[in-house]
């Protein structure tokens, strides 16, 4: 396998922008008291960008996706983030492995 250069530095610069934006919100909120609110808030953030950044996948209407998103729904009523997001993963792609 071949890595080009630009594929390299492409990586390596995502990987940081994505760790700089993970731990800019602790260097911004370094000492810093939250509210409950504030604190119910932050919680919930990483959920809304992952549901943001995977979102636009379902309105492709492929049957494997939104079925694969109905099962991912309903273990995020009996399980834990964890166990939700394989269940989500493992159904989808067996879903599109068999029906296309």
């Amino acid at each position: 396998m071949i890595l080009h250069l630009p594929a390299l530095l492409a990586i390596i610069v995502m990987a940081l922008v994505t760790y700089l934006t993970r731990i800019s919100g602790y260097l911004l909120l370094a000492g810093r008291c939250l509210s409950p609110r504030m604190q119910a808030i932050m919680d919930i953030v990483p959920g809304c960008v992952l549901v943001a950044v995977i979102a636009p996948d379902f309105a492709t209407g492929r049957p494997a996706d939104i079925l694969g998103l109905l099962a991912t729904i309903l273990a995020a009523t009996r399980f834990s983030l964890l166990p939700t997001m394989l269940c989500g993963i493992i159904t989808t792609g067996l879903l599109r492995a068999v029906l296309g």
